[in-house]
């Protein structure tokens, strides 16, 4: 049996619609209860990768912490239209340090 895995992004309309044109299901959220809702959801619907929007991301860390410790989905914080809060970048820099024992970035 093969298992199809999807690619989701959650966060702000103004910032998920350009992944649409890549073949990337979007789920524009307005709420972050919205947003919780919608990232469990894709988690239980064979979503492999779900991207979310830093914005998103700072009002739902408690869920997206939680999909952290699972191997699947693999939640990866990007950038929204306005710019980068750069919590994904601390997020990539704590993984390295606790995979490599030290901050080589």
């Amino acid at each position: 049996m093969i298992i199809m895995y999807k690619i989701g992004v959650v966060g702000d309309k103004d910032s998920v619609l350009a992944f649409k044109a890549l073949g990337i299901d979007v789920f524009p959220v307005i709420e972050p209860e919205e947003a919780r809702k919608t990232i469990d959801r894709l988690a239980m619907n064979q979503y492999a990768v779900i991207f979310v929007t830093e914005g998103v991301a700072k009002d739902v860390s408690e869920t997206i912490e939680r999909y952290n410790k699972e191997t699947l989905p693999a939640v990866i914080l990007i950038p929204n239209n306005q710019g980068t809060l750069n919590i994904g970048m601390s997020k990539i820099n704590e993984n390295v340090e606790k995979a490599v024992g030290v901050n080589i970035l």
